[in-house]
């Protein structure tokens, strides 16, 4: 094959020429069959990892900051336009803030020592990591944390966490720990500001309750319990829905988890949050009995996906606000669409289920007022974004 020239950037990240896509390149670039960049991008920058050009994590460091973010809006606007849906988008927000608060780790053996990081992409080969330059400042010590955990658990996936009063640790791992090996856990927690190890979804070793703070309440986070990325990204996330809260009296948070909106809203409206996850919902619960200065909030579990809210139960709402998961939430929007709800916010973190579910609605009478993407994703193809429904 001949030397290429790039035509455009994918929805992964990756250059596209020809039917082929060429991981790291830029539109513009002329690259040889096996992805040598001959002739590089105005618009290419040296990137500020060691090891961008291997690690399966980032995908655009090497890319300038305005095409970088027309290329992040224009995943939003062509997942609309292929739906038929017009809309006004407004600027993407960057919602990167200090880095993202909770990572995730491979711990594999590389060269007879215990490494932790990232897999190359497109492969299961090990990236091992000094650190990681994108996480919070927090975190600069979690791929050393969780390397070290390789004597114990031999490979695993460990999750790091930066919470309120220190790091959270979730750990996956084939092999039982010895219950004399917990005793080693005490000195290591202290040592590196961990408060909770959990393995296999059970505690461990605890120091303290991991805890988070959002708005007037004090979150005890559970084991594996969803964050946005960043803590940016969840206040500009609130920040957006709080926009739409004008002669609202009481809203339903759907798909709530564990009340990053319900407990900040709640300063302002009544709320009533609904989350599958019986953990999460208890974490907000108990947050609610200490909270002081808000509105009535009650906080349900229920399966949003097998048991939707009906048309009657959402009739009571000014405004419906979903954060559903990258699935998004069709059987839920297929009742609003029956209902007489006249505003909708809908938080997403996946452009073409949110075009699906918007195409739903606004087939339903709905219009599209507007919609903000959200970059907390940072050099990644990953876009939140918050939009604003309504009808007569």
């Amino acid at each position: 094959m001949s030397d290429v020239t790039i035509a455009r950037m994918g929805e992964r990240g990756d250059g596209l020429a020809e039917g082929r896509a060429f991981p790291r390149t830029l539109p513009g670039e002329v690259v040889a069959d096996d992805g040598h960049v001959i002739t590089p991008s105005p618009d290419r920058v040296d990137p500020f990892c060691p090891v961008f050009e291997v690690c399966g994590g980032c995908k655009t460091q090497h890319w300038s900051e305005e095409p970088y973010r027309a290329w992040k809006t224009a995943l939003l606007a062509d997942a609309l336009k292929a739906k038929g849906l017009e809309t006004k988008i407004n600027p993407l927000i960057d919602a990167h803030g200090e880095g993202r608060r909770r990572v995730a780790l491979h711990v594999r053996k590389v060269n007879g020592t215990w490494r932790s990081g990232f897999m190359e992409a497109g492969t299961h080969e090990l990236v091992p990591l000094e650190t990681c330059p994108i996480l919070v400042p927090r975190l600069k010590n979690a791929v050393e944390i969780a390397a070290q955990l390789g004597e114990l658990f031999g490979d695993c996936d460990v999750a790091v966490t930066a919470a309120g009063n220190g790091l959270d640790l979730n750990i996956k791992a084939e092999r039982k720990l010895a219950d004399k090996a917990a005793i080693q856990f005490g000195p290591y927690m202290q040592r590196h500001g961990i408060t909770r190890m959990a393995v296999n979804g059970e505690v461990a070793g605890q120091l303290q309750v991991p805890v988070m703070q959002m708005g007037k309440g004090l979150v005890n986070l559970p084991i594996g319990s969803f964050l946005q990325a960043t803590q940016l990204g969840e206040e500009t996330l609130v920040r957006l829905l709080a926009e739409q809260l004008r002669k609202v009296k009481n809203i339903a948070d759907l798909f709530c988890g564990v009340g990053p909106f319900a407990l900040r809203l709640a300063e302002k409206v009544a709320v009533t949050a609904i989350d599958s996850d019986r953990n999460s919902i208890s974490a907000l619960q108990l947050a609610l009995r200490y909270a002081q200065g808000l509105k009535p909030v009650k906080a349900e579990v229920r399966d949003l996906f097998r048991n939707p809210l009906t048309n009657t139960e959402l009739n009571e709402f000014d405004l419906v606000a979903l954060d559903p998961p990258r699935a998004g939430a069709e059987a839920q929007c297929q009742w609003l669409a029956k209902s007489k709800v006249k505003r909708v916010a809908y938080v997403s973190c996946d452009v073409q289920t949110f075009a699906r579910d918007a195409a739903l609605l606004v087939a339903a009478g709905y219009t599209l007022n507007e919609v903000t993407p959200v970059d907390q994703f940072k050099y990644s193809p990953h876009l939140e974004l918050v939009a604003a429904f309504s009808r007569a």
